[in-house]
Formats: C-alpha cells, structure tokens, sequence
C-alpha cells in the first residue's frame, strides 16, 4: 500500500468510526476453529483432515487417489519434523496445526512482500519498511505538523519501529518471512503478545497514566456524541468492566488486566487435536510418532477419493 492510500484509509477509518457513534470495536483475540465439522471419528475424520491440512486444502486431498493422498501426506511429514530427527512430537504436530490455520496471515503478507523487499534480497530490512511506508512523510515533515489523530505517522513511526525490532528476532533489523508475519500480524504469534497487549494500552488510555480506566474504556468502544442514552450494550459492557476486566478492584486495568481481557486463555484446540492425532496413531506408544506410524493412519490425516465415497456410503446407509 502506498503513503496516499495509507493516509486515505487512515482517514476513512477515522470518519467510519465517527460517523456511527454505536459502533462495537473488537479488541479480544480468539484463536480461530480447527472446524465447523463434528469431531465423530466413528462417522467421519472430516474434522482431523480439515485441523490438519485446512479446510480449502482438505478439499483439494478429498479429490486425491488414495495413492497420491498417501504421497503428499509423507511430504507433509517432512516438512512437520522441524528437527529432521525422524520422529514427530506431539509440539510439532501442534505448531504445524497452529501454521495451517493460520494460512490466510502468511497468504496475505505474501501478497504485499514485494511492496516492501525493495531491493529484493528476499529480507524486509527496518530502512525498507520505513522508506515504503512513511517516506513522504519523512520528506515533508511540515505537512503533518497539525495531525492530531493518534495514527498519524508521527506517532506511528516509533510504534513501528518499536514493533519491528521485537519481532526481529535474530536483531539483525531485516525481516524474513516469519519475522514479517510477526511484525504484522503480532496477535498470532506469542512473543509478540506484550506489543498487544502495550498498544492496546497506548490506544485507550487517554490520560497517559499508564491503566485503562472504565469510561476509557467505553470511550474505545462507544462515541457518545448525541447526549442520548447510552445503549443497553453499552450499560452491560460497564458491568463487564467492574465485574471482569478489573480484576483487583481499583477502578482501572493495568497490563496484566488487559491481557487477561484481549487475550484470554481459552481451551487449546490445536494442542488437544495434536495430542488426538497422536494417541490414535502411536502403535509403539512412544508419545511421538514416525512417517511410518502417520502413513498406516493416513485416512485420518487426509482424505482421498476413496474416503470421501466410503463417508457418503456411510451417510446414505443412515439415512435409509
């Protein structure tokens, strides 16, 4: 995205948000569904194959032979043994999970990659990102000297920076792709969390005293511009705040107080999945599996033509 476009879309979000002084903002992250499909194993692996590969990609295998499912399955296994030790963890398995249902982050850092590798070496330096992004402002300072908005790229460019060099990780100040993904998608990965959990702070507290208090915190979700009444959502949500996200009672979040609000911990899908995968396929009962062990179970972890034709047998055979 361009400067202009990016100041444009600044802007609109900004009138968008003015403009409908109900409006809800979302800040809480919840890590997405494995799948929509029960989890029957006796009926169908429908759910293992789509938190396995995807849903998309798990319909493209439903299409396979049995013999080509089988074939991209151990090429898969491969790619999951980080370590190229032979065997697959159940941690393994679980970040490969993790990865899968995360794909539509890495597919979209892919479509704006060149926008930034301006010297294509294959790596987003902090020089790079900063000359693509805020160049014209850099160049003419003066025409941003009344911006008040707090995205305005005085404010932006240090928040950036800040963010970038946390997820550099190797502090080289040039990004890979998984150092990118992080930079731009920092909810997803969890040695970005504090950043979150930070610029979600930064955004709300309007006095600058470092907590979130309770009308800052409606003021975030809710632009009492009319006088009105405050809507009845608006009244559960102060509820929320007193009974929920102030957890030591002071009148006010802290850090800790918003983490536990934007980033709750809720029940592991993607480790209770991988842990499935593993006890169902684990012949030695090693708690760690084998390419060989995965392909003897290998209807469970993709499907083919010929799953796909047993499951609607199945299905027609109950339905008589």
């Amino acid at each position: 995205m361009d400067v202009c476009s990016y100041v444009c879309a600044l802007l609109l979000c900004t009138v968008v948000v003015h403009g409908k002084p109900t409006l809800r903002k979302e800040r809480v992250h919840h890590d997405p569904e494995l799948s929509r499909q029960a989890h029957e194993d006796n009926k169908s692996h429908q759910y293992d194959h789509e938190a396995f590969l995807g849903k998309e990609e798990a319909t493209t295998f439903d299409q396979l032979t049995p013999e080509e499912s089988r074939d991209r399955l151990g090429k898969i296994v491969d790619r999951i043994d980080g370590d190229a030790d032979g065997y697959i963890t159940t941690s393994e398995l679980k970040a490969w999970i993790k990865r899968v249902q995360k794909r539509y982050v890495y597919e979209n850092v892919n479509k704006v990659w060149t926008d930034y590798d301006l010297n294509k070496d294959n790596r987003i330096s902090w020089d790079e990102y900063k000359q693509a992004t805020y160049g014209y402002y850099l160049a003419n300072p003066e025409e941003f000297e009344d911006a008040t908005d707090q995205f305005s790229f005085k404010k932006m460019l240090p928040r950036d920076e800040r963010r970038f060099k946390t997820a550099d990780l190797n502090g080289d100040l040039a990004a890979d792709k998984e150092e990118f993904t992080a930079f731009l998608h920092p909810e997803e990965f969890d040695h970005m969390k504090d950043i979150v959990v930070l610029e979600t702070l930064e955004d709300i507290d309007k006095n600058g005293d470092g907590h979130v208090d309770e009308d800052e915190y409606i003021a975030d979700m809710f632009a009492h511009e009319d006088g009105g009444p405050e809507p009845d959502w608006v009244k559960t949500e102060r509820d929320q705040f007193s009974d929920f996200r102030d957890l030591n009672k002071d009148g006010k979040m802290d850090q800790e107080e918003i983490r536990h609000w934007i980033l709750p911990q809720d029940y592991d899908h993607a480790q209770a999945e991988a842990r499935h995968l593993v006890y169902e396929s684990d012949q030695d009962k090693d708690q760690m599996l084998t390419k060989e062990e995965i392909l003897q179970n290998w209807n469970m972890f993709v499907g083919s033509q010929a799953t796909n034709y047993g499951e609607d047998l199945t299905k027609n055979h109950d339905e008589l």
